[in-house]
């Protein structure tokens, strides 16, 4: 395939699977703007790519139009946009998998009722308005091409809340229903719309909580592990394939809607 002379953008780019589909994305032929808050990580990845390194703020309407204009600019207008930005924070976090009646007299422990407001907050916007607000930035250029695509990053909480994160399972399902919601919406001007939802892979965000220090799993990654058919975690390459399937409009013209499920057979799996 070849996307030669395509623009794609690619938001939270500095990060270890974002950073994979913009090295994809360009290799495949396309001009790729590689954009995140962290302009030196975005540097780093465009300039092994050769891709040009945006700093955007994916919850800034101001910094992603200046945004745009650099990139309509440098590379002309979008053509594939890939929200990749989202993530977690601890605030909306639990401390323990289960509340028990002794977790509500331990003040060490983070309970359901210790959920901070905006730690909540700052997560549904970070994954579903940090989705929709560079697609408003972006998609308006992309109206009336051919084969212009946008594809969202979901995750395997929004299928089942995982344990501990309710605020980014809560989010991410969010990002599942915009994705359909979008699809439909953009279905008269040319742009399709589709998600990937990658199963379980070590990136910097969560290697602490998959890793212990010396590099063995912490008992949460064993759980993972034992709950993938597969057994074990995904490697960024394995995602993209279905990126480059779902950006090539020869093969996936007729795929709009759709959130594929990347997980090593973790969303098949009963644990029976």
């Amino acid at each position: 395939m070849t996307l030669k002379n395509k623009v794609a953008v690619v938001t939270g780019g500095a990060g270890v699977l974002c950073g994979a589909f913009a090295k994809a994305l360009a290799e495949a032929g396309a001009k790729v703007a590689v954009l995140d808050l962290n302009l030196e990580g975005a540097q780093a990845v465009a300039d092994k790519i050769g891709g040009i390194a945006v700093q955007a703020n994916v919850l800034d309407k101001t910094s992603l139009e200046a945004a745009r204009q650099q990139v309509t600019e440098q590379l002309g207008t979008c053509d594939i946009l890939v929200n990749g930005a989202g993530g977690n924070n601890p605030k909306g976090t639990t401390g323990n998998e289960y509340l028990t009646p002794v977790d509500l007299e331990n003040s060490d422990v983070s309970t359901f009722f210790d959920l901070d407001q905006q730690g909540v907050e700052f997560v549904f916007n970070l994954n579903l308005l940090g989705t929709l607000l560079p697609t408003q930035a972006f998609a308006r250029d992309m109206i009336g091409k051919s084969d212009a695509c946008i594809i969202n990053i979901s995750s395997m909480s929004a299928f089942a809340p995982l344990t501990k994160i309710p605020a980014y399972s809560g989010a991410k399902a969010a990002v599942n229903n915009f994705t359909q919601w979008l699809a439909v919406h953009f279905s008269m001007v040319g742009i399709r719309v589709n998600a990937i939802a990658p199963g379980f892979f070590i990136s910097e965000q969560n290697r602490t909580l998959l890793t212990n220090s010396d590099g063995s799993f912490t008992p949460r990654a064993e759980k993972i592990i034992a709950a993938t058919p597969m057994g074990r975690f995904g490697e960024p390459e394995e995602l993209l394939g279905t990126l480059l399937y779902l950006c090539d409009s020869k093969q996936s013209a007729f795929v709009n809607g759709v959130v594929i499920p990347v997980d090593g057979g973790f969303s098949a799996y009963s644990g029976v």
